[in-house]
């Protein structure tokens, strides 16, 4: 499998234009060019910029000027810091995968899909001439295994348009169930050679998002677990609680919740990529900040591993807030650790 160069080791930037006050004020102060300078000065070669419509057009659909001169201004500063850029559209008018942000209708919405066109006719027109080192990432997440033929559709029709301004960039797009790696067999075949496979990767779930409110079921706040377990301890935990999200295990046969896991989903994942002649792309992965210090070290560990030996490239969530952030106090007995595994 080729690897996606430029874009091996990464962290994600969320929280600074994507699930997050649309304001000037919180623009300048979340993420700073000192911050930017950090990232740079842990050998990493990119980041992974969310963002989302707001950023870059009115709720009418007109484009804003400032939001483009912002990304220009921030894509220029990382180039001179020998960072590359994913601009990753992370919610579209119409559509979130944060189903409490009430952003829906656009798979069914012939409008909506128009819209999104052209947002990204009018990023390829601004960036399509730095395609050594930006990448797009067409939308965020997609939920709903049902959306998967309107979202292949979506995807190829955007790329056609895209393709008109920016005929070399690299352009990600990951499957259902919220870019699962189960969902990929599902993605239509690479549409040219500058098309990524994008995956997400939080599993086991219940170990990553522990305590997390926003996970559908009945997950309390105080809920711990830790890493790494069996396939039966997490599938038990999971039907006490009637958590809903994706079982892993049931998915993909795997036994254990360890480095045996990580090695065998991605190495399908690597035998695919290499089947259809692309490269692999984890978007995000990461512990939320309520996981033991030594179990999240552990599980960083193991998936790095699989990491390096599928030549997968990454992008940690997060660098700050959003209950990931590796900057944030918590994290700090631990972070050179982190750091040097990403």
């Amino acid at each position: 499998m080729r690897k996606f160069e430029g874009f091996q080791r990464g962290i994600d930037l969320g929280g600074w234009f994507s699930q997050c006050p649309h304001t000037a004020e919180h623009y300048d102060s979340f993420i700073t060019a000192a911050d930017l300078e950090t990232v740079a000065g842990w050998g990493l070669d990119h980041v992974r910029l969310p963002i989302d419509y707001e950023l870059l057009e009115t709720a009418e659909g007109k484009p804003i000027p400032e939001g483009y001169a912002r990304l220009h201004r921030i894509v220029d500063r990382c180039k001179a810091l020998g960072l590359n850029v994913i601009i990753d559209l992370h919610k579209t008018a119409g559509y979130s995968f944060d189903m409490g942000e009430a952003e829906d209708g656009f798979f069914g919405s012939a409008p909506l899909q128009q819209r999104f066109y052209a947002l990204w006719e009018e990023i390829a027109r601004q960036f399509g001439q730095e395609s050594d080192r930006v990448a797009f990432e067409l939308l965020n997440e997609v939920t709903d295994r049902d959306y998967s033929d309107r979202w292949n559709a979506i995807s190829r029709e955007c790329v056609r348009r895209v393709r008109v301004c920016a005929p070399d960039t690299y352009i990600l797009i990951g499957g259902y169930w919220n870019n699962a790696i189960n969902a990929m067999p599902d993605l239509p075949m690479p549409y040219d050679d500058r098309i990524v496979y994008n995956f997400h990767f939080y599993e086991p779930l219940l170990f990553t998002h522990q305590g997390a409110l926003w996970v559908a079921g009945d997950m309390p706040a105080d809920f711990r677990i830790g890493y790494p377990g069996t396939a039966e301890e997490y599938t038990q935990k999971q039907q006490e609680m009637n958590v809903i999200v994706m079982n892993i295990f049931k998915e993909s046969g795997a036994e254990h919740a360890d480095a045996r896991m990580f090695d065998g989903l991605f190495a399908k994942a690597a035998a695919l990529a290499e089947a259809r002649g692309t490269s692999l792309y984890c978007g995000e992965y990461g512990v939320i900040q309520f996981a033991s210090n030594a179990d999240t070290l552990r599980w960083y560990t193991d998936i790095h591993a699989a990491f390096e030996k599928y030549g997968i490239g990454r992008a940690a969530w997060t660098y700050r807030g959003m209950h990931f952030g590796l900057t944030d106090a918590g994290r700090a007995a631990i972070r050179d650790e982190l750091i040097a595994l990403l």
